[in-house]
């Protein structure tokens, strides 16, 4: 199977085309630039670089969520229209996944962070099991208190990872002391040949239905909420 994978859920952006698990050409950027400037021509440039056309793609994999509002769209909207024109697999990956997927020989539960302001965060719990990542705690938006509070209770060994993670590691270290550790730099970035094989297994999803998965509503939706009836409408992500 060949396959583009496309994350701009967060700062870094990362692409990468496959042939099924091998990585043919991956391009990660960890700077603040407009990702919607840079991932279509990063997209061909890959593409070239593996002597593909875009007709040659089977499926496309989109990290989905959480991470920033625009960012999440960015990959989700340029995902679909391409399986939708090329009439190709799409399937969409969670953006906190990818980001535990970075942390292996281990069995400790890793919790991927994201900053989702105002001293809460994005975040959830994986494990490896039987060579397998496997959800173990739903990604959600709590209060990074709240999420620390639960950790401690289950007692075991947690790695935390994600480009944020320095925010909120001093928290860390002093509600779990020797239960916490943390990814090296390197591999709490995302990185689209993760998400490739991740996408390898993940289901299928339709190119016309397919929404982020922002975890939370946008100010102007909160804003709406606080002055109107929240009944007979139309999911607010499915307009975006």
């Amino acid at each position: 199977m060949q396959l583009l994978a496309l994350d701009t859920s967060n700062q870094a952006m990362s692409v990468a085309v496959m042939q099924d698990t091998t990585v043919i050409a991956e391009t990660t950027i960890n700077h603040r630039k407009t990702h919607s400037d840079l991932l279509m021509p990063t997209i061909q440039q890959l593409l070239a670089a593996a002597e593909w056309q875009a007709a040659d793609l089977d499926r496309v994999v989109v990290a989905a969520g959480p991470g920033s509002y625009t960012g999440i769209r960015i990959a989700v909207t340029t995902g679909k229209m391409l399986a939708y024109t090329l009439g190709i697999e799409l399937a969409a990956v969670s953006s906190l996944a990818v980001l535990a997927a970075g942390v292996t020989h281990t069995h400790a539960i890793i919790v991927p962070l994201m900053d989702a302001r105002r001293q809460n965060v994005f975040a959830g719990g994986y494990q490896w099991r039987d060579g397998e990542l496997l959800p173990v705690i739903a990604d959600r938006h709590l209060a990074v208190s709240q999420l620390l509070a639960e950790l401690a209770l289950l007692q075991q060994p947690v790695v935390f990872t994600g480009v944020d993670t320095p925010k909120f590691a001093a928290a860390c270290r002093l509600q779990l002391g020797g239960q916490a550790s943390f990814a090296d730099p390197v591999s709490s970035l995302p990185r689209a040949a993760r998400l490739g094989l991740l996408g390898l297994h993940a289901p299928l999803a339709d190119a016309m239905t397919l929404t982020p998965q922002y975890l939370r509503v946008t100010e102007a939706e909160r804003q709406w909420l606080a002055t109107h009836d929240d009944t007979e409408h139309e999911p607010y992500v499915e307009k975006v």
